[in-house]
C-alpha cells in the first residue's frame, strides 16, 4: 500500500534542501548561467547537507536515506536550476548507486565511500559522438592486456565531465561480439582522471544549462587494471540499463521541479501585471496555462512518488520510471512554454527567469532516453512486446532484492 505522507525525516530533507537553495543559489543563479560558469563550490555545499551520498549507506560514507529522499532532493534541486539537478543524476543516481550495487567490496571502499562523502566527484560514460540510444553504436573499446584492459574511444555530451574525478565508462570488450553488435561483448569499467591516456574539454555552445559542466572526455590506449572492471565483464549493458533506472527517476522528480518553479513564476507575474485595466490573472487563457502546469505538476509528482515506491520495496521499476521520466520531461517543456508565454515580451527577457527554465528544460526530453524512446517503451509494454527479464541482484541502499 502507497502513502504519500512524508516522513518527518523527509519533510526535513525537503525543508532543508528548499532553504539552501534559496539562500545560497537563487540570489546568484542567474550572474552564473549568463557567464557560462560552473561553480565548483556548490559541490561541498551538497557534500555537506549529504547530498552527494543522499541514498548510499551510512557504512558507505552515505546519508542512509530511502528513494523518495533522492527524488525530493532533485525536485528541490532543479526547483533553483536544472544544472543542480544534473549533479544529483551522474553522481548520486547514475554513478554511485550502480557501484553500490555492482561494485566489489574493494571496490566501493577505494571509490563509493569518498564520492559518497563528497570527497570525489563521479559520473557517467556512455553517450559518444555517433551513439545515443543506440548503445550498441559505442565504438569505445577495451582491450585485454595481461591483468589490465586498454580503453580507446570518447564520450559526448558528458555531464561534470572536466570536473569529475571518476568515471563510470562503457566499452566493447568483446570485438567479435562488436562486429555482431552483441550488447553481451560490453564491459563497464571505472576510471579515474588521472589514468595515463585520459583528457577531456568542455562543451562551449550549449543552448541551455549554461551554469552547469557538460563536455567530452577521450582515452588513447588508456590502461585500466582488472580490478576496476564493474561486475563480470560482459555485463556493461545491463549495468548500464540499471544505472539509467535510476538517472531517469532524478531526471523524473526534477522536471517535476522545475514545472513547480514555472508554475510559480507564471502564477506570481500574473498576479503583478495588468493589460486591458485589469490583472492577467484574470484572464481566462492565462488561467487554463497556469491551470494546467498545476496538473501537470500534480500528474508528475505522483508518477516519481510511484517509481520511488517500487524502488523502496526492491521491485523491479524500469516501467514506472520510464513513464515518469517521459511524462514530467514533456510537461516540463510545456510548462516552460506557457511561462514565457504568460510573461509575454517579458519571457522574452533574460531578467526574467523563465527563459533559462525554457532553455534547460529541453536536455532532460533528449538524454536518458529520448522522448521518442520512451513512447516505444510505454507502447510495447501495453501492447506486450516487451518483456523485463527476472535477474536478481542485491540493492543495499534498500536492503532489499531488485528484479531487474
Amino acid at each position: 500500500m502507497i502513502n504519500f505522507d512524508l516522513t518527518d525525516e523527509q519533510r526535513l530533507l525537503e525543508q532543508t534542501v528548499r532553504e539552501w537553495g534559496a539562500r545560497e543559489i537563487a540570489p546568484r543563479i542567474k550572474d552564473l548561467d549568463r557567464a557560462h560558469r560552473f561553480d565548483k563550490d556548490i559541490l561541498p555545499q551538497m557534500a555537506e547537507l549529504g547530498l552527494l551520498g543522499i541514498s548510499v549507506p551510512v557504512e558507505y560514507g552515505g546519508a542512509g536515506m530511502d528513494y523518495i529522499s533522492l527524488g525530493l532532493a532533485s525536485e528541490e534541486l532543479e526547483y533553483v536550476d536544472t544544472s543542480l539537478r544534473v549533479i544529483m543524476s551522474v553522481h548520486a543516481g547514475l554513478n554511485c548507486l550502480s557501484l553500490l550495487t555492482w561494485g566489489t567490496e574493494d571496490q566501493k571502499q577505494r571509490y563509493l565511500v569518498p564520492q559518497a562523502q563528497g570527497k570525489k566527484i563521479a559520473t557517467y560514460g556512455l553517450t559518444e559522438p555517433a551513439a545515443g540510444s543506440d548503445v550498441r553504436g559505442i565504438q569505445t573499446v577495451a582491450i585485454k592486456k595481461g591483468d589490465r584492459y586498454l580503453l580507446s574511444g570518447e564520450k559526448m555530451w558528458i555531464s561534470l565531465a572536466d570536473v569529475a574525478d571518476n568515471f563510470l565508462v562503457f566499452a566493447w570488450s568483446d570485438l567479435e561480439k562488436k562486429k555482431q553488435r552483441d550488447i553481451s561483448g560490453i564491459s563497464a569499467f571505472i576510471v579515474e582522471r588521472g589514468f595515463t591516456g585520459f583528457s577531456s574539454g568542455t562543451l562551449k555552445e550549449k543552448w541551455g544549462i549554461l551554469a552547469g559542466n557538460t563536455g567530452y572526455f577521450k582515452m588513447d590506449e588508456m590502461e585500466v587494471p582488472d580490478s576496476n572492471v564493474l561486475g563480470q565483464p560482459g555485463e556493461g549493458f545491463k549495468i548500464a540499463m540499471f544505472a539509467l533506472d535510476q538517472g531517469r527517476y532524478t531526471v523524473a522528480a526534477g522536471a517535476t521541479g522545475l514545472i513547480r518553479a514555472c508554475r510559480d513564476a507564471a502564477s506570481t507575474y500574473a498576479l503583478q501585471r495588468k493589460t486591458f485595466g485589469e490583472l492577467i490573472a484574470n484572464h481566462q487563457l492565462v488561467k487554463q496555462m497556469i491551470a494546467n502546469m498545476e496538473s501537470d505538476y500534480q500528474i508528475s509528482r505522483l508518477l516519481w512518488l510511484r517509481s520511488g515506491f517500487l524502488k523502496n520495496e526492491g521491485r523491479r521499476n524500469t516501467r514506472e520510471t520510464s513513464l515518469a521520466k517521459w511524462f514530467s520531461t514533456v510537461a516540463s517543456e510545456r510548462a516552460a512554454g506557457d511561462a514565457v508565454q504568460v510573461h509575454g515580451a517579458n519571457g522574452y527577457s533574460d531578467e526574467y527567469p523563465v527563459g533559462r527554465f525554457y532553455r534547460n528544460c529541453k536536455g532532460a526530453v533528449i538524454y536518458e532516453g529520448t522522448r521518442e524512446v520512451h513512447t516505444l517503451m510505454q507502447a510495447d509494454y501495453v501492447l506486450g512486446f516487451r518483456q523485463d527479464k527476472a535477474i536478481r541482484c542485491e540493492l543495499p541502499a534498500c536492503g532489499q532484492t531488485v528484479i531487474k
